[in-house]
Order: C-alpha cells, then structure tokens, then sequence
C-alpha cells in the first residue's frame, strides 16, 4: 500500500468515526409544538377585533411552524388581495423567524440584502410576526388591510398577546 492510499484510508477511517459518533448521539425522531386549531382561531380573532375596533377591516391568516395555513379570517369590508397578503406575511416571519416590520428596513432598497425580496412568497411588509414559546417559533401571524404595515403589526401583536398565557411554559 502506498504512502497516497495509507492517507486515503485514514482518512475515511476517521471520517467514519466521526460520523458514527454523531449519529449516537443524534435523537432518531424531533418533536414540534405547534398551536392547537382553538387557539390559533382565538388569536385571529382578537388581531381581527383589534383591528375593527380601530376602524380598520382586515384579513388574518395563522400559519404553522412550517408555514402551512391554520386559520384565515377575513372581515367583510377586507379587500380581495388581503387574505392572500395576509397569509404571505406570515409566512414570511416563520420562514425568517423575524417580524415582517424588520424584514421590510433589513432588505430595503439601500441594503445589500433586498435580494431577498424576490424570494416566492416572501412579503418584506410589516404585519407578519412569528409566535414563540419556550423559545421556539410555533405558528406564525399576518394581518393586512390596516393602513400600512406597522397598523397591520400592532393588531398581529394583540392577537398573539391575547393567547400569550396559554402558550407560556
């Protein structure tokens, strides 16, 4: 064997240990929280009647960890595009695990990052918020339709402030 393949096999030799190693150590299944139907409804409720009692009629949507809608409410006067744009807020928080309010200035046009505002489905516009527990993102909020994005933010807010003492650990 020469000296070449000596190196080889040593180092697929420890390549292999190593990854022995780290899948002993690697759980074979992970566990998610997500909110339970109920109460991703109850927080749209209370973002949509946050937002009436300020005038404004609304979509909201409730997305899961992963992105996937829960809940969408649209109020009667809401425009067409609102639920959509709602559901795209947020999907935009959970995917960037920030609120939308800070997407929007992270990637604006004088940022090197507005690259990520041609991402599909991303929606660098305030009102989409990611809902955390114990750390750990587990649905994500959209409001849209208030007059302009950081309206739409303070109603997501209220909705998620409203079911804040169900989802503490």
């Amino acid at each position: 064997m020469t000296r070449w393949n000596r190196m080889i096999a040593l180092a697929a030799l420890a390549a292999v240990t190593v990854l022995r190693g780290a899948a002993a150590e690697e759980p074979a299944l992970v566990e998610f929280k997500f909110l339970s139907p109920g109460t991703a409804l109850e927080m749209a409720k209370a973002a949509l009647e946050n937002c009436r009692s300020s005038g404004y009629q609304v979509a909201v949507s409730v997305v899961d960890r992963f992105g996937t809608p829960q809940v969408l409410l649209r109020d009667q006067f809401a425009g067409p595009h609102t639920p959509e744009t709602a559901r795209r807020k947020a999907w935009t928080a959970v995917s960037f695990r920030s609120d939308t309010v800070q997407m929007a200035e992270f990637s604006s046009a004088t940022e090197s990052r507005t690259a990520l505002r041609f991402i599909d489905d991303a929606l660098m516009v305030g009102g989409g918020v990611p809902v955390e527990a114990a750390g750990s993102i587990v649905a994500g909020i959209g409001v849209s339709g208030a007059p302009g994005g950081e309206a739409d933010d303070v109603c997501a807010r209220a909705g998620i402030a409203a079911i804040a003492d169900k989802i503490a650990f």
